[in-house]
């Protein structure tokens, strides 16, 4: 008993700490989102003006990530709204809204009256009442230098069936913040977690509140035990028999001294579970140890809900500090995990079978043509570790590498198919490029990965690109949209660029872009006349090592001084083979 008042009276303690630490923060951050709400307030009554649903056909939406991507509950469609693009100089926030069609594989914006304002970094829930509702809470928006924010408090209620916006103006929610999580369970909305920052301080949060669909109404929820430590961007999933929630990992940071931050990747798991009958229902925190092969520590992981109570994990960063420099190392693997079964197991793909018992079959009979049955044996073993590389052009003719190691072929999970299509195999699997804050969603049995971020020394590229995975057959990727290298736009700092000039490279980044892609063309144009010219008969070999030394100090110049000189040696191959092929 008494070791049971300790713990209690530490977790009274630390509710008091918070608390305290939630009004100090308020108090300070009044006056810069006094100044924010003016300005969203601007953007509010532009969309006042508008009457009437418009839906229009389009191209994928602009690059961003922080956004919200949501299974239809009534319609094969996903529904992304929201999100942040920075492109190195401003700062942009997004109140659209898009509908995928997956059957289709098209897109549609639909501009909906009297929206919520722009905001990144929130959370959205689908639920099936009324024909369909999409609940969004909270985010944050960010002046467009990036250096005052605002956090919402709000809950907004798309009505799918009637196409309309609905602010549900009810007391007692959460406090402002972001980077939050919220879910679905049973007939009510769960919120955890978040944080919320200033120019001046921060606090992140590990309370719990309900929102009651059928009341409408919000309550804080007081759980027994020792909840998580206070954390934003964690991973949230409902039991399958809607009798609780998991919490799993996150982020969060503290003040050492002065000026001085400390973050920290948690790698811990929680249960939230409920008992008792609706009006009396208990709470309680309970720690999870779980079985398999977790995920290595990230931040800025996605995550999605899949069939059969199988959450998935993919992507992410991991920041490393080398040299007195900071460098992340990005994800594109997955994990899954198992709720009804409290274990983790890597997702890892098979592969095309009917592919690669071709290839097979291929192999077995040139081996007996030419006698050649050992090299058949060696094609048979497991594959050691390789290293990918892969390279992204942007517009401005910046080249991105992402270095990759893929494990070779291993004992897939007991319950998993067989192992006979591990063998193989020379081609390499599509697949998204590493990244962190992206978005990412479960239909019909398929996982849906759209846009996301990740950086090359101080360049940060935003993608717009979408890929889905049959969570089944778990074989491939397949690739819905493309990147866009024309989307892959970055401002750097320059004293010598005056005000027109930044005023034309922002319009480029809210989409209007015609004018603005057709000047690019021409510069492009015009430097590529400066590079080594390609001779008659040479090959892409012959000319990347004439040409070794131009492209390196190219590659220096527009990765930096502080990345490594492996990693610009092969961004140098890699421009040099972009500009070969072009010609």
């Amino acid at each position: 008993m008494p070791k049971k008042g300790k713990k209690e009276t530490k977790v009274k303690g630390a509710e008091k700490t918070a608390a305290k630490m939630e009004k100090k923060v308020s108090k300070r951050s009044k006056r810069d989102e006094e100044d924010l709400e003016a300005l969203i307030a601007q953007f509010q009554s532009l969309d006042a003006k508008k009457t009437q649903v418009v839906e229009t056909k389009c191209s994928p939406p602009s690059p961003r990530l922080s956004a919200s991507l949501s299974p239809h509950p009534e319609k094969d469609e996903l529904i992304l709204f929201g999100g942040e693009f920075f492109n190195g100089k401003k700062t942009y926030l997004y109140n659209d809204l898009y509908f995928y069609n997956i059957k289709k594989k098209s897109w549609v914006k639909s501009e909906i009256p009297n929206p919520p304002p722009p905001r990144c970094s929130h959370q959205a829930v689908v639920a099936p009442q009324g024909g369909g509702q999409l609940w969004v809470f909270g985010g944050e928006f960010a002046s467009p230098n990036g250096e005052q924010f605002y956090h919402y408090k709000d809950l907004w209620v798309l009505h799918l069936a009637t196409n309309t916006w609905e602010n549900i103006k009810a007391p007692g929610g959460p406090s402002g913040r972001s980077g939050h999580r919220m879910v679905l369970c049973k007939n009510q909305l769960l919120v955890f977690g978040g944080f919320h920052e200033s120019t001046r301080d921060f606090i992140y949060f590990n309370d719990v509140h309900s929102f009651s669909l059928d009341t409408y109404s919000w309550s804080r929820l007081a759980p027994q035990g020792l909840p998580p430590s206070q954390r934003s961007a964690c991973q949230m999933t409902s039991t399958v028999d809607g009798t609780g929630v998991i919490i799993y990992g996150g982020y969060s940071k503290v003040r050492v001294k002065k000026d001085v931050e400390k973050g920290t990747i948690h790698s811990d798991m929680f249960l939230l579970k409920r008992e008792g009958k609706d009006g009396q229902e208990k709470w309680t925190w309970s720690r999870v140890s779980p079985s398999g092969n977790k995920p290595p520590p990230r931040s800025g992981f996605s995550f999605a809900v899949g069939s059969a109570g199988r959450a998935v994990l993919f992507g992410g960063v991991r920041d490393e500090e080398e040299d007195e420099s900071l460098e992340g190392d990005f994800y594109n693997d997955l994990y899954l995990y198992d709720t009804t079964k409290n274990r983790w197991f890597p997702g890892q793909l098979r592969g095309n079978k009917s592919e690669k018992k071709k290839r097979r079959r291929g192999q077995k009979g040139e081996a007996e043509e030419e006698g050649e049955a050992g090299e058949e044996e060696e094609a048979e073993k497991p594959q050691a570790p390789t290293e990918i590389v892969k390279e992204i052009v942007s517009e401005d003719g910046t080249v991105m590498t992402i270095k990759e190691v893929v494990p070779g072929a291993q004992e897939e999970e007991p319950e998993e198919e067989p192992k006979e299509e591990e063998e193989d195999d020379s081609a390499p699997l599509v697949e998204p490029c590493p990244r962190s804050n992206a978005m990412a969603t479960a239909s019909q049995g398929k996982l849906f990965i759209y846009g996301g971020m990740f950086e090359v020394g101080d360049r940060q590229f935003t993608l717009n690109d979408l890929y889905s995975l049959d969570l089944h057959k778990m074989d491939q990727w397949e690739v819905l949209v493309e990147i866009d290298p024309k989307a892959q736009e970055w401002l750097e700092e320059s004293e010598s660029e005056d005000d027109d000039e930044e005023e034309e490279e922002a319009k480029g980044a809210e989409g209007e872009e015609e004018s603005e892609e057709e000047c690019e063309d021409e510069e492009d144009s015009k430097d590529g006349e400066d590079h080594p010219a390609v001779k008659e008969e040479e090959t892409v070999t012959d000319y990347q090592n004439r040409t070794e030394g131009y492209w390196i100090g190219l590659a220096r110049a527009n990765m930096g001084p502080d990345v490594k000189d492996k990693k610009v040696a092969k961004v140098a191959l890699a421009m040099a083979k972009v500009f070969y092929e072009d010609k």
